[in-house]
C-alpha cells in the first residue's frame, strides 16, 4: 500500500510547500481537493510533483451542486465538475475522484435529509435515488474510463447520510452501473461504525476496492483508537491491494513530529499484518 494523505493535513502555506514536508515525513502521495479552477492549475500540479517521490494520489470532491437533487439545475452543474474533475485527475496522474453523493446534504434535526420528493406509492426515495444515482455513476464511470481514471464511490456513516453507508451498497451501485471506470473506496472511520466486520466487508468488496481512507473510530490519526488496522490490512494484501491508503482525520500532537511517527505505524502495521 502507498501512503496518502489528505493536502489539508500537512503544514504549508503552498502545494508546493506541502510535498516538501511529505518528502520529509515519507508519503507517497498527497490527496487534494477538487475546485473549479483545478484544470487551469492541472499543468503546474503535474509539474510540481514531476521530480518528486510524493505523487497526487486523488482528487477528493469539492463538486458544487449534487447528484441527488430534485433540481436538474443541481444535478447538472455536479455533473460538469465531477466531469471535469475526471479529467484533472488524468492529467495530474492521480487515480481518480471521490464522491460521496449525499455529502452535501445540510444537517437537519433529525439527521441528513433526502433532496429528493417521495413519490410513492409509484416510487419511493430510496428506489428514486438509487436509479439516479446508478445512472450517474454509469455516465461518469464511462467518462473516467476514457482518461484511464476512475469515479470513486465513497460511503458515510449514519450519521452523515441516510443512505449509502456501506461498503456493499457501493460494490451494488458499482455493479448496476456496469462500467470499470466506477469503484468504491473503503474508509476504516465509516467502516468502524457502520460495518459488522471491517475484513469481512473488505474481502466482499474485493478488487472494487480502488481507494482507502484511514482514520482511527475517533477519527484522529490511527494508533489512537481501537479500529482494528492489521486486520484490514491483512485483508486488503489478500486482495491484492496495492494502491493508496489516504490519511483523513485530525491529528493529535505537533504535526512534524506527529505526521512522520503515524507514517512509521501505518507502514510497520501494513508490513505485520
Amino acid at each position: 500500500m502507498k501512503l496518502s494523505i489528505r493536502e489539508y493535513m500537512v503544514p504549508g502555506a503552498t502545494l508546493a510547500e506541502k510535498v516538501r514536508k511529505l518528502e520529509q515525513y515519507g508519503f507517497d502521495g498527497i490527496e487534494i481537493t477538487g475546485t473549479t479552477d483545478i484544470k487551469e492549475k492541472a499543468a503546474s500540479i503535474r509539474e510540481l510533483v514531476a521530480g518528486s517521490p510524493v505523487k497526487i494520489s486523488a482528487i477528493c470532491s469539492g463538486v458544487r451542486g449534487c447528484l441527488l437533487d430534485s433540481r436538474k439545475s443541481e444535478r447538472d452543474m455536479a455533473l460538469s465538475d465531477l466531469k471535469m474533475f475526471l479529467e484533472a485527475a488524468a492529467e495530474v496522474g492521480a487515480t481518480g475522484v471521490i464522491y460521496a453523493p449525499l455529502i452535501a446534504i445540510k444537517m437537519q434535526i433529525g439527521g441528513p435529509r433526502s433532496r429528493v420528493p417521495d413519490l410513492s406509492p409509484l416510487i419511493g426515495i430510496k428506489q428514486t435515488e438509487e436509479k439516479m444515482f446508478v445512472e450517474y455513476t454509469g455516465d461518469l464511470g464511462r467518462h473516467a474510463a476514457r482518461f484511464g481514471v476512475f469515479f470513486l464511490i465513497e460511503p458515510l456513516n449514519r450519521y452523515e447520510t441516510f443512505w449509502l453507508c456501506r461498503l456493499d451498497e457501493g460494490v451494488e451501485i458499482c455493479r448496476a452501473a456496469g462500467t470499470p471506470g466506477a469503484k468504491v473506496m473503503a474508509d476504516f472511520f465509516h467502516m468502524s461504525i457502520e460495518e459488522d466486520d471491517i475484513a469481512a466487508s473488505i474481502l466482499k468488496a474485493g478488487d472494487l476496492i480502488q481507494h482507502v481512507h484511514l482514520a482511527d473510530s475517533n477519527r484522529q490519526q490511527p494508533g489512537t483508537g481501537h479500529t482494528d488496522f492489521r486486520g484490514g490490512f491483512a485483508v486488503l494484501k489478500k486482495i491484492g491491494f496495492d494502491k493508496y491508503g489516504t490519511l483523513e482525520c485530525g491529528v493529535r500532537g505537533k504535526p512534524d513530529e506527529a505526521l512522520p511517527q503515524c507514517a512509521a505505524l501505518i507502514r510497520r502495521m501494513w508490513n505485520d499484518a
